[in-house]
């Protein structure tokens, strides 16, 4: 992997650049949409790339090592062949969804805490945090909707614990309730096995409301497994350069800055993890991270700040990526204060419940005024869903609770995240980023 920049914002973080990967280029910024399962749920790849014009995807490392397991990845020659997507791939490590899963965090939980959960209990060995506010106020439907939201999630278990210490994770599967381990070792072998160009190093994502001490020593064992998936994932490329039919060669290591919502720990992550290099024991030169994750918990109304924080101390001459921040204003933040590439699960997700961004703003069409609505969705869209269907067609969908409304409502949401940040990238290199930015905002709002 190379990065390139073409253009900067004076006096700004925001740049424009190009990340160039063995299956093609990525123009940054970019929004790489979240195919979980190896699988955009409710699309098929061509539409993702036709109608959405999405460069590339990320899929989720512990969802794919619980199924289909990572043998039959191996089987079907990687990533790429297994779910006929030719474009640049990204893998988690696995460790959020470790921790939130297995913990019980549940399904709706965000990383952007707005009012807190109401109850975090964690220490040392066992992180464990209830559901009791796994209903955030931005849901997509009504108040009136909310039980039926929460009765399709997984039940909360008091018993689904992540056993955490100095080597790894204990947790339990979501699907069968068997306990599973990750280390920083076994992320980087799943992640060669699933074979994706970009991959990221295991880290701790330590709940939301965790407590400064906590969010420090999840910190701190962060940057030790950081080291260790540099061992690991060298030896697993040295490998990789001897077999001609290796799909992982030249795979990307992406470390994992964190630190909570604490600007002393966000810095100190940063710094550490930038100028992190491992001696190669071949004697070859030091071993160091392609690239840049930001983990972790934010608060809503200051993700450019924490954002700002850490990429004022990551090198600039590395891609630098936010890990499942990806509302639109998050979005705009985030360029502006120098994030490359962006993933989030909300565009599909909030789809599937019948909502929907626009340049008017975020929409319900479980709504009543929706119901004989004869205009297209968004009039300023120029994507598949609000070219050739109206809004009481897609009200009708979703009321009817049938599977296209899924389809025509995650195409629009994902061309809309992907565009508007593709004309943000525009902008920085017309030198015009300010003007576009500040339209883009009131178009959002």
């Amino acid at each position: 992997m190379k990065f390139t920049i073409q253009a900067k914002v004076p006096g700004k973080l925001a740049r424009a650049g190009t990340i160039h990967t063995a299956h093609g280029d990525i123009e940054t910024p970019a929004f790489i949409p979240v195919g979980t399962k190896a699988t955009l749920k409710a699309l098929a790849p061509e539409q993702v790339r036709d109608l959405v014009g999405a460069e590339a995807v990320l899929a989720n490392t512990y969802h794919l090592y619980l199924q289909p397991g990572t043998e039959i990845l191996k089987k079907c020659g990687g990533l790429h062949k297994f779910m006929n997507w030719s474009g640049p791939t990204f893998t988690d490590s696995g460790g959020f969804q470790a921790f939130s899963l297995g913990a019980a965090w549940g399904t709706s939980i965000s990383k952007l805490a707005s009012g807190g959960l109401e109850e975090v209990a964690i220490n040392p060995s066992i992180t464990c945090v209830t559901r009791s506010a796994a209903l955030r106020s931005d849901s997509p439907r009504s108040s009136q909707d909310s039980s039926q939201l929460l009765s399709n999630e997984q039940p909360f278990n008091h018993a689904a614990l992540a056993k955490v210490d100095d080597d790894g994770v204990t947790f339990k599967s979501i699907i069968d309730g068997s306990t599973h381990r990750f280390t920083p070792e076994v992320s980087m072998d799943i992640q060669r096995d699933i074979g994706a160009d970009i991959i990221f190093a295991f880290d701790e994502c330590a709940a939301p409301n965790a407590d400064y001490e906590y969010q420090k020593k999840a910190m701190n064992r962060t940057h030790e497994w950081a080291k260790r998936c540099l061992v690991e994932h060298k030896k697993n490329q040295t490998t990789a350069l001897a077999s001609d039919n290796s799909y992982v060669k030249g795979q990307a290591l992406l470390g994992i800055v964190q630190g909570g919502r604490h600007e002393d720990l966000r810095r100190e992550s940063a710094r550490a993890i930038g100028s992190m290099k491992i001696k190669d024991s071949t004697g070859r030169g030091d071993i160091e991270f392609d690239g840049f994750g930001i983990g972790g918990s934010f608060d809503k109304g200051d993700v450019g700040t924490a954002v700002r924080w850490v990429n004022e101390e990551l090198p600039e001459d590395k891609p630098r990526h936010l890990l499942g921040i990806g509302e639109p204003m998050d979005l705009i933040l985030g360029i502006e204060n120098g994030v490359d590439t962006f993933d989030c699960v909300a565009p599909t997700r909030i789809a599937r419940n019948g909502a929907v961004y626009s340049s008017q703003g975020r929409l319900n069409l479980f709504n009543a005024e929706f119901i004989s609505d004869t205009g297209p969705l968004d009039p300023e869209c120029e994507c598949y869903t609000c070219k050739n269907y109206s809004r009481c067609y897609l009200a009708h969908l979703c009321r009817a609770k049938e599977m296209l409304s899924a389809t025509l409502l995650s195409i629009h949401n994902l061309y809309f995240l992907v565009n508007m940040v593709k004309k943000l990238r525009q902008a920085i290199i017309e030198g015009n980023f300010e003007k576009v930015k500040e339209e883009t905002m009131k178009m959002i709002m």
